[in-house]
């Protein structure tokens, strides 16, 4: 029994170890690239319901080459201009590495307040975040009843909150978000790992009738007992809004580039690649997303 014990818990920590740094799967070192343009709202809460009518957000993300246990991601958000200034969202995210399920259901009340009549609006949004992080007994190589593998699911879900500013205007863009705000008040229970804060800055230049907008931009990203990371990317719009790429640098030593394919009033497909995260290229040559987002009652 002894033998059948520690075997688990090797397995599991194997299985921790690999969920939290292999992969494009790390929600923290390569989030989904759908942040950054497509689905502001995933990054920060402020900006849940800041367009009018129901905006749903569908990700699927997997490396591209095909490993067992390879990490997966999938993701569904909505948000809503409620009214009187007020945005609500919802995101319900999960993620799959090995033997570990890691799930997060957020729910977003966020504010919208008009400075002018010309678009300058500073927005402010807060989340409750629930956790949720399982071991798939069906897939343990021994006993399901091992008590270390019923120990680890026995644990407890934990809370939350995510806190959002944002300043935009017809053509800039700023924001800050701070997630996992209970965490920073017992920093040394913090995972390393985890997302300290967000910061972005963004700006829409008008170009002609064959290309509307470029819009460049940068963002940061506090990571806890890590290097900071920067993401440096560009968004350049054709035929109309009809077509877009996309191409963003991130200084972990990851690139990420994607084309999207939109009707403006219904929404937006979109197709990313990521090239692996420069320490693992060795173990994996990147991965791929899919992306649809669902405008309605516009």
């Amino acid at each position: 029994m002894k033998k059948s014990i520690l075997s688990i818990a090797s397995l599991l920590f194997c299985a921790y170890t690999y969920a939290q740094t292999a992969g494009n799967a790390n929600a923290v070192t390569d989030p989904l690239g759908s942040q950054y343009y497509l689905n502001p709202y995933l990054a920060n809460p402020a900006y849940a319901g800041a367009d009018s009518g129901l905006h749903i957000n569908l990700a699927y993300r997997k490396q591209w080459t095909d490993i067992p246990g390879a990490p997966q991601t999938k993701l569904l958000t909505a948000d809503y201009f409620v009214g009187s200034r007020v945005g609500v969202g919802l995101q319900v995210y999960n993620d799959m590495a090995g033997l570990i399920s890691n799930t997060r259901i957020a729910l977003t009340y966020a504010y919208h307040l008009p400075l002018n009549d010309n678009g300058h609006t500073l927005h402010f949004g807060i989340s409750g975040v629930l956790y949720n992080k399982r071991l798939n007994l069906k897939d343990i190589n021994g006993d399901m009843n091992d008590p270390a593998a019923n120990a680890f699911n026995r644990r407890d879900n934990y809370f939350e909150s995510d806190f959002g500013v944002a300043y935009t205007n017809k053509r800039l863009g700023l924001q800050a978000a701070l997630p996992d705000m209970i965490s920073h008040l017992h920093a040394e229970d913090k995972e390393a790992g985890t997302q300290t804060f967000y910061a972005a800055a963004e700006y829409k230049f008008e170009v002609s009738e064959a290309i509307p907008y470029i819009i460049p931009k940068v963002a940061w990203r506090g990571i806890q007992g890590m290097k900071d990371i920067a993401d440096l990317g560009v968004k350049v719009v054709f035929l109309r809004n009809w077509l877009d790429v996309t191409g963003i640098y991130h200084s972990s030593g990851s690139f990420s580039t994607g084309a999207g394919f939109s009707y403006p009033s219904l929404g937006t497909l979109q197709f990313m690649y990521n090239t692996q995260t420069g320490g693992f290229r060795n173990y994996s040559n990147g991965g791929m997303e899919l992306h649809l987002k669902i405008n309605l009652f516009q």
